[in-house]
């Protein structure tokens, strides 16, 4: 424990509960505050003392460096998940004034000249330190780390970089609180129900209690972080249909959660930054530590997909406008153009007349609790061995969350957190993140947790699953063990302490079991009777799984391209504020990418994955991982799929390893050659 931090603040000293879960039931606002100065302050005295050790060596400088910080990493850990899944208005208010505190803290350690003399000098020499492979791994990313945050500038550069450092930190932060407020002001209210025609019961009775808690009458459309929101794709309503999406698209754009001054200025701090630490953009420098390396070879694998995706979705265009041409003639009304606010509703209306089936026939056979249980878990049980018994005794950060202690063998391994129900406090979107990494340096097992937004049912009634979260389900669950399973002995290379374009390929491989038939057998079952759903219709579901993926490929495609495209312009060509949708219109026609129905995934004023979640120049990362992910499902499906010796190749080959090794080779040693991209335009349906 720390002497300025007191007794009784539950940062003080390590969590007593098992596996040291955070005392959730004892944190308070108040105890934040305290707990960052001190774990600051901590750290500095850690750093000063691996430099007065004498000379440098492995264990008194790189395994001190690994030990140092504990205190500022327990509460860090806590704040920044419950900033993202459990916020107030005094959380956003403290996470603005640490960050340029924690921006200031990570440089001073980062540009400290004696720490770096200590680990210069034993990487200078690290062929002859007789280290464990994971050992050199460790003095390698300690090095590069320090080289690429700036170690070997100028001290007159390193104050401009401090100050740029600082400045981004503050920008950041302040684009995130601004995605979260416009997200939820930005919610759609309507005063007749006839007006939520199409809608499943359930989600009316969702709609409802939003508006409800928020003091308002009638119904609340509540917005998702994507610019298309699930609720197209049923309304009957075109008029209420395109309130939705333009509220959607216009978050952040002027009002008091303006977004566009800040992405621009942010977007020119980072450039002059990436000048200053050696690189021609930002693009240069975030890929120079990923696996693609450089921003021309990410364009050449995004531009690889685009002709395939582009002709895919021209061709169901065409189709889509038949049919809403047809429902005109039929309805008497006034034909018109395709919209993107039309796209998913007729697509749904094509799906249905392609495959026979509607998404409200599909749901009742996947109830949450029960695809996670005999779906998600089951799957994990036959590849790994894995078992999970709920945890009711254990504290939590909100009521919705529940606690699964994790067992290898019969042996503890982690907890596992689900938080799967959306609320205004929450970010959208889904992720994972971890409350404790694991690592056997510091003696840590992991505990991590799930977040997803699925629209909360009232008291009692079932939460049906559309296929789609399925699937999202089984995806985050993927990046869930990846952190389970990891089983290295320090936290730099701990379970997703890897490469973002590496990052997302444990949880997109994961995603292949929500197809599969033997998984399906036990998780889609009715949720009244139980009775399985009826094969003639599982048939339809999963062959209905590339339907409309030219829609999503470049959706996705024309997101990623404006990604680079902000992160490659030079600063002096970058737009101003009011020249954002005309910077964004240029970037998607010289890409052949400006199809007006296939609007981006997202528009950058609410990019929340570059601007304010770590993907900066790295978006491209979700396809690029998946190439490795569908080569890994081609593998598993010509091995003989779901088995106990299938999964421990990829977990000791992939998912206990963390960074310990190159993430290239790591495939390399799965697979045993490189990627190849075929089984991803297969499973697209694209081939």
């Amino acid at each position: 424990m720390d002497s300025n931090i007191s007794d009784s603040n539950p940062f003080a000293h390590p969590s007593p509960l098992p596996y040291r879960l955070p005392p959730f039931d004892r944190i308070r606002t108040g105890h934040y505050r305290e707990a960052f100065s001190a774990g600051m302050r901590a750290q500095r005295a850690e750093i000063d003392a691996i430099k007065a050790a004498g000379a440098p060596t492995f264990e008194n400088t790189i395994e001190a460096l690994e030990r140092s910080g504990e205190l500022l990493e327990r509460v860090s850990s806590v704040f920044f998940n419950l900033a993202a899944s459990d916020c107030d208005a005094d959380i956003q208010q403290l996470e603005s004034q640490l960050a340029p505190e924690l921006a200031a803290h990570a440089d001073a350690i980062a540009l400290d000249a004696g720490l770096f003399a200590r680990v210069q000098a034993l990487h200078e020499r690290r062929d002859g330190l007789g280290l464990a492979p994971e050992a050199l791994q460790l003095l390698v990313r300690h090095h590069a780390q320090l080289l690429r945050s700036g170690a070997r500038l100028t001290e007159d550069a390193k104050e401009r970089l401090k100050a740029l450092n600082e400045r981004i930190s503050v920008l950041v932060t302040q684009f995130r609180q601004n995605v979260l407020k416009a997200t939820t002001e930005g919610a759609v209210a309507v005063s007749q129900e006839a007006q939520l025609a199409g809608l499943s019961s359930e989600h009316v009775g969702a709609a409802a209690r939003a508006a409800a808690a928020r003091g308002l009458p009638g119904w609340l459309i509540t917005l998702q972080n994507t610019t298309s929101q699930p609720a197209l794709a049923q309304l009957q309503d075109r008029a209420l249909r395109e309130r939705i999406y333009r509220a959607s698209v216009n978050r952040c754009l002027g009002g008091g959660a303006d977004n566009t001054g800040v992405l621009v200025t942010l977007v020119k701090l980072r450039a002059e930054r990436a000048l200053l630490l050696g690189y021609p953009s930002h693009a240069a420098y975030e890929l120079a530590d990923e696996s693609a390396g450089t921003p021309a070879a990410v364009r050449r694998m995004l531009m690889q997909l685009a002709p395939a995706a582009l002709a895919r979705v021209r061709e169901d265009a065409r189709a889509l406008q038949d049919l809403a041409d047809e429902h005109a003639r039929q309805s008497g009304s006034t034909p018109f153009r395709l919209e993107p606010w039309d796209w998913p509703f007729y697509a749904e209306r094509l799906r249905q007349a392609r495959y026979d089936f509607a998404a409200a026939e599909v749901a009742p056979y996947f109830e949450l609790d029960h695809v996670l249980r005999e779906g998600v878990f089951h799957a994990a049980r036959e590849l790994y061995g894995l078992e999970f018994r709920e945890r009711r005794d254990l504290p939590v950060y909100h009521p919705d969350v529940r606690i699964f202690e994790v067992f290898d063998a019969g042996e503890p391994l982690a907890l596992f957190l689900a938080d799967y129900f959306a609320r205004d406090t929450k970010q959208g979107g889904a992720w994972m993140s971890n409350f404790v990494r694991q690592a056997r340096l510091l003696e840590l097992k992991p505990v991590v947790v799930n977040n997803l937004n699925i629209p909360k049912p009232e008291a009692g009634a079932p939460v049906l699953l559309t296929f789609e979260e399925v699937t999202t389900l089984f995806h985050e669950f993927g990046h869930a063990l990846h952190g389970m399973c990891s089983d290295v002995r320090y936290p730099l290379l701990s379970g997703t302490n890897v490469p973002r374009d590496f990052v997302e390929y444990p949880s997109q491989f994961n995603e292949m079991w929500a197809r599969d038939p033997s998984v399906l057998a036990r998780c889609a079952r009715h949720h009244a009777s139980g009775e399985p759903m009826p094969a003639a219709l599982l048939q339809r579901v999963l062959a209905a799984q590339t339907f409309n993926q030219g829609y999503a490929i470049t959706e996705y495609l024309a997101a990623a391209l404006l990604d680079q495209a902000w992160h490659e312009t030079p600063a002096g060509q970058l737009p101003a504020p009011g020249e954002v949708a005309a910077f964004e219109q240029r970037v998607l026609a010289a890409h052949g990418l400006d199809f007006a129905p296939v609007p981006p995934r997202y528009h950058s004023a609410y990019f929340s994955h570059i601007f304010a979640g770590g993907y900066a120049a790295c978006y491209y990362a979700y396809i690029w991982s998946e190439v490795l992910a569908r080569d890994t499902g081609d593998w598993f499906n010509r091995h003989g799929g779901l088995t106990r010796a299938n999964g421990a190749r990829l977990r000791s080959t992939v998912l206990s390893r963390g960074r310990s090794a190159d993430p290239g080779s790591m495939f390399r040693d799965f697979r045993g050659r490189e990627p190849q991209v075929g089984p991803l335009l297969g499973y697209r349906g694209l081939a």
